[in-house]
């Protein structure tokens, strides 16, 4: 294809991949299945007719992409939310991703008849969950989570990727090498994942520490320093035996919990890489599939969409959460939301790539395998929250008429903070919070609505204050709010 029509090309998919995810929003799809189905069209079984059969390329456009994808999701991940359910989240990314995967091989094996080593690598492969998925349907259906279950699943997805990788690329080094041990293996995971962890951490550390003793000349070059944050951590992590994918989404909650001059510009941007990483990568693996060729794996795909979806995702969240302190009908929400994504298409191109016999079965059946788990799944996320009775009122983030942007080293900074029903906040006026000197309230969004508070202003549930001060301040002003809001298990005032 010419470059120039090439790039019409690219240039037009992309455009139909934004006008999709309004669509999206419309119907409770997520995006990743409209994006996957632009890339099948175009591809050589639909009207696009663009043969594309290179998996050496869609698994370096894969990769990349998802290292960015983490590293914005990490960026807005609030440590406060994170840390009561850093233990829970850890084990569910850890153990229960690999009784996933116990559970997957065994059933692959004895009742759909695979061989040994394809069974395992479908249950490493398929092992992950999908978390931007879980909440652009719940965001479209103004659904929110009770509790501590928004920062779980976040959590848990955002760090669970790491060891379906690592799962899938052992076990493909041990059919490549019989001698191999397993002992070998756990050792070669666990230092993978402190390389990655460690490296995640010191290196989120120094870039935060860079930008606030070296002032760039343009707030456009702050994103740009990002972008380099992002290659240079995933290289230097995998080239010194980590796992790349967790040091950049650690390095992106370091980064995105500091303080530093044009934050808030660096995540912005982050967040529209990642959109647009998010539709090359899906467009790619859409056309690296053949949709003539799904139809040879459907009663094999839903067999192990069935049972990884009703028994195996949901036994290993039971067994992992015991004692974990979330009821039954928490437990069982995030068992069903072990929706599919990107990473296991993308993983599913290493066995191709590595020449195996059956690469291309297990590449068609793990597509249509997440097919099935969008469509299923996705679409009843929404039913699931209301039958178990952990969802709640939905509070958007809003968009306030305003921004501040901090453009020197001082320590003036902004803080959202949201009113949750059952605080104690709710019918106190401004004048009686008692908040520190030197922090004001900006706006008030009530309904839709921003009010510019009085202090004779009454708060009520569902409120989000728009806070200016010093930082230290303002983390005082937080802990102020926070006592009220714990009279309420619900009612937590969050950063935004």
């Amino acid at each position: 294809m010419d470059f120039s029509l090439a790039l019409g090309v690219t240039g037009l998919l992309i455009f139909l991949s934004v006008l999709a995810s309004k669509l999206s929003e419309r119907f409770g799809v997520p995006a990743l299945l409209l994006f996957l189905a632009l890339g099948m069209l175009a591809g050589v079984d639909g009207p696009g007719g663009i043969n594309f059969d290179d998996a050496q390329l869609a698994n370096a456009v894969g990769t990349l992409a998802l290292a960015f994808i983490l590293f914005d999701g990490g960026l807005g991940t609030r440590w406060a939310s994170v840390r009561p359910v850093l233990v829970t989240g850890t084990i569910l990314s850890t153990l229960a991703v690999m009784l996933t995967c116990a559970l997957m091989a065994a059933f692959a094996h004895w009742v759909m008849g695979l061989s040994p080593h394809i069974s395992l690598l479908l249950g490493a492969i398929v092992s992950s969950t999908d978390a931007p998925a879980v909440f652009s349907i719940l965001r479209s259906k103004s659904l929110g989570l009770k509790g501590r279950l928004k920062p779980l699943l976040e959590f848990e997805s955002g760090s669970n990727d790491p060891t379906a990788v690592f799962l899938t690329l052992g076990i493909l080094e041990m059919m490549a090498n019989p001698q191999a041990s397993l002992p070998g293996m756990i050792g070669k995971f666990f230092i993978q994942m402190a390389v990655g962890a460690g490296l995640g951490l010191g290196l989120g550390w120094l870039a935060s520490r860079f930008l606030n003793k070296v002032r760039l000349d343009y707030e456009g070059l702050y994103p740009v320093f990002g972008v380099c944050v992002v290659l240079l951590t995933y290289s230097a992590t995998v080239n010194l035996y980590g796992n790349g994918f967790l040091a950049v989404y650690i390095c992106g909650i370091v980064m995105g919990n500091g303080d530093y001059l044009y934050q808030r510009s660096l995540i912005k941007f982050h967040d529209a890489l990642s959109w647009v990483m998010q539709i090359g990568m899906f467009l790619v693996l859409g056309l690296l599939v053949n949709p003539r060729d799904l139809g040879g794996v459907m009663e094999e795909g839903l067999l192990a969409a069935l049972f990884l979806m009703f028994i195996a995702r949901p036994l290993s969240v039971l067994l992992t959460m015991l004692g974990s302190g979330f009821s039954l009908r928490e437990q069982l929400f995030v068992g069903w939301t072990g929706l599919k994504g990107a990473v296991p298409i993308i993983l599913g191109t290493y066995p191709l790539l590595a020449g195996h016999d059956q690469g291309h079965f297990l590449f068609n059946l793990i597509f249509f395998l997440v097919l099935a788990s969008v469509l299923a799944q996705g679409r009843t996320l929404p039913l699931a929250a209301r039958l178990l009775k952990v969802d709640s009122p939905f509070q958007p983030t809003p968009q306030y008429p305003l921004e501040f942007t901090r453009t020197s080293a001082g320590s003036e900074s902004t803080m959202d903070l949201a009113v949750g029903p059952g605080s104690e906040l709710v019918g106190v006026q401004i004048k009686e919070l008692g908040l520190p000197n030197g922090v004001l309230i900006l706006l008030v969004h009530r309904g839709g609505r921003f009010l510019v508070p009085s202090g004779a202003l009454r708060l009520e549930a569902g409120d989000r204050l728009l806070l200016y001060g010093d930082k230290t301040r303002l983390d005082q002003a937080k802990e102020i709010l926070d006592q009220a809001c714990q009279a309420n298990p619900e009612a937590v005032c969050e950063e935004a």
